[in-house]
C-alpha cells in the first residue's frame, strides 16, 4: 500500500498567546523545531530553544525568526547530559524570557540495536540523553516554576514505553521511564500548581530519524500506521500545544498517545 499524503497544515489559534515557552534538542527538523514554530504560531511571546551544535542552532533559531515573524526567539548551547548546562538553559531562559511559562523535554537519543550485541555505553548513553535528561531538565525547571505556583511541562516519550520492538530495548527502556517520571513528578508538580504530561507519538518521518534507523524498518512501521503512513512531525507537535496550553489545564501526569496505531 503505498504511503498516504498528510493532511493540509493547521493554522495557529493562539493556544499559547502570551507564553514563553523553552524547548531542548529543537535544531534541525525534527518534532523539536516543529514545536518551536507551532508555540511561535500558536501566539508564543517568546521561544528558546536549545541543542549541542552551534551551527545547526544558529540556522534554527534564524529560521524560526524568519517563518514566524517572531523577534524573540533565542537559542542556547546545551547538553541535557550535563547538570551545569542543564542549569545554565533554564537560567539563560529565565533571564531572557522573564520567566518559563512551559517546558517541552524534547532531547532524546535513539539507535537499532540487538540486546545481545548491545555495550553498557550504547544503553547508558541513550538513558542518560532521553530519561536521566528529561529528570535533569524537569528537576531544575520545577524549581523555577514551583515558586510561582504555576507552569507546564510536557515530555516527549513514545509508544515504545507501552509497546516491544526488537532492537529497541535501550529506547523503549528509556521511553518507559519517561512515562513513569511523567506520572510520579505530576503528582509531586501538582501540589505547587505544575502541570506535567507527555505525549507518545509512535512515528514521524524526519531526518535525525533516518540517519538512526534503516528506511526499510521505517516504511514498514510506517505502512502499519492506520492511515498508511507516518505522522508529521507538526502533527505530533500540534499534541504538544494541546498539553502546553490551557485546553488541557485539568491534565496532569497523563500519556497521550499520538499515533494511528493500538497502544
Amino acid at each position: 500500500m503505498a504511503l498516504k499524503e498528510p493532511p493540509p497544515y493547521v493554522a495557529g489559534h493562539n493556544l499559547l498567546e502570551g507564553k514563553t515557552v523553552l524547548i531542548t534538542a529543537a535544531a534541525g527538523a525534527g518534532i523539536g523545531f516543529a514545536a518551536a514554530k507551532r508555540a511561535a504560531e500558536e501566539g508564543a511571546r517568546a521561544v528558546t530553544i536549545s541543542d549541542i551544535h552551534q551551527g545547526r542552532l544558529e540556522k534554527a533559531v534564524a529560521a524560526l525568526k524568519e517563518d514566524t515573524s517572531l523577534d524573540r526567539v533565542y537559542g542556547k548551547l546545551a547538553n541535557v547530559t550535563v547538570e551545569e548546562d542543564v542549569r545554565s538553559l533554564v537560567d539563560f531562559a529565565e533571564e531572557h524570557m522573564s520567566s518559563v511559562d512551559v517546558l517541552i523535554n524534547n532531547a532524546g537519543l535513539g539507535g537499532t540495536r540487538l540486546l545481545v550485541d548491545m555495550p553498557d555505553e550504547e544503553w547508558s548513553r541513550v538513558l542518560d540523553i532521553t530519561l536521566t535528561g528529561t529528570m535533569r531538565m524537569t528537576r531544575y525547571m520545577l524549581k523555577k516554576m514551583q515558586p510561582r505556583g504555576q507552569g507546564v511541562i510536557v515530555n516527549n516519550a513514545s509508544v515504545l514505553g507501552w509497546r516491544a520492538q526488537k532492537e529497541q530495548c535501550h529506547y523503549a527502556a528509556a521511553k518507559a521511564g519517561v512515562m513513569a517520571l511523567t506520572r510520579c513528578a505530576a503528582l509531586e508538580a501538582a501540589d505547587h500548581g505544575v502541570r506535567i504530561n507527555a505525549v507518545s507519538p509512535s512515528i514521524a518521518f524526519h531526518e535525525f530519524l533516518k540517519k538512526t534507523t534503516p528506511m526499510e524498518l521505517l516504511e514498514e512501521l510506517a505502512a502499519k500506521e492506520a492511515f498508511g503512513r507516518a505522522a508529521e512531525v507538526w502533527e505530533v507537535a500540534n499534541t504538544m500545544m494541546f498539553l502546553a496550553s490551557d485546553y488541557s489545564s485539568y491534565m496532569t501526569g497523563e500519556v497521550l498517545s499520538c499515533s494511528s496505531q493500538r497502544a
